[in-house]
């Protein structure tokens, strides 16, 4: 129970790390007019946040034996906690470029957000395996003993099986349902009060977690899954492409051309979960 009390005040910490990082570099960068600057070094910061809590969430699940409902709750606070902070941030290249299709980016800025949103990724990993190998818990320690080993989530049972053929196969669809479900809820809850709408999508994040999650991890970001799921042991980095990067992109495209037609005689103002202003 130690380790779990040193993992969710880590996270704490991460957190109001990355908060007052936000807003000091937005009062640094904002007056002497690289507000554009500000913004990618927002959504660089924000990112690396939505992958470290992630990571060390995934952490706390699978080494740490935590109970289901535990781990969904956490997920459920994780994601309200992401959309009260991010000011505007995306942190989902798939966002990013559902963004720039509805002309919200301009295909540079676009571009540039993606990669700060891989940066972000790939950094967060490298932190967390410094921070792990201090041994600041028992689950720490054990982790690093095993040499941050994680292995793939992508499996099938009996039941899926059944219905699509072999376990890449059904991880895609799960990641492009997932990213398919994620998409119309941004889409459809445009209009809501911002201070529900993070519940509704944290809710959502949660749902979807417990549906998918011991099939693929539920990640339905490429920018995540690329911090959390490319490492794991199991399948090939063209495996991972497909399901973590294609199928999530197909679900997200899938999401606007549907609903984009669908609405089209009576289109509303849009805009994605935390955009708070036009970048």
């Amino acid at each position: 129970m130690s380790g779990v009390v040193v993992s969710l005040c880590l996270l704490a910490v991460f957190v109001l790390l990355c908060e007052l990082s936000r807003r000091i570099l937005t009062k640094l960068l904002a007056p002497k007019g690289l507000c554009l600057s500000a913004v990618y070094a927002v959504e660089l910061v924000s990112t690396l946040q939505l992958c470290i809590c992630n990571l060390e969430l995934r952490l706390l699940g699978e080494v740490g034996r935590l109970q289901p409902q535990f781990c969904l709750s956490l997920t459920y606070l994780a994601s309200v906690v992401h959309g009260l902070t991010f000011h505007g941030a995306l942190g989902n290249p798939c966002s990013t470029l559902e963004y720039t299709y509805r002309g919200r980016l301009t295909a540079r800025s676009g571009v540039l957000r993606m990669v700060c949103q891989f940066m972000a990724a790939s950094v967060a990993r490298t932190m967390l395996q410094g921070l792990w190998a201090l041994g600041l818990s028992d689950l720490h320690l054990r982790h690093t003993l095993q040499g941050f080993q994680c292995i793939s989530p992508i499996h099938t049972d009996t039941h899926t099986s059944l219905v699509l053929p072999g376990p890449l196969v059904t991880a895609a669809a799960v990641e492009l349902a997932g990213a398919f479900a994620m998409q119309t809820a941004f889409t459809h809850t445009h209009t809501m009060d911002q201070r529900y709408r993070v519940h509704a999508i944290a809710a959502l994040t949660a749902t979807l977690t417990y549906a998918g999650g011991k099939m693929t991890g539920a990640v339905f970001n490429p920018a995540l899954a690329l911090s959390t799921q490319f490492s794991c042991s199991g399948h090939s980095f063209l495996d991972y492409c497909l399901v973590y990067w294609l199928a999530p992109l197909l679900g997200m495209m899938c999401s606007v051309l549907l609903f984009d037609q669908m609405l089209s005689g009576r289109a509303s103002p849009y805009r994605p979960l935390l955009a708070n202003k036009r970048k």
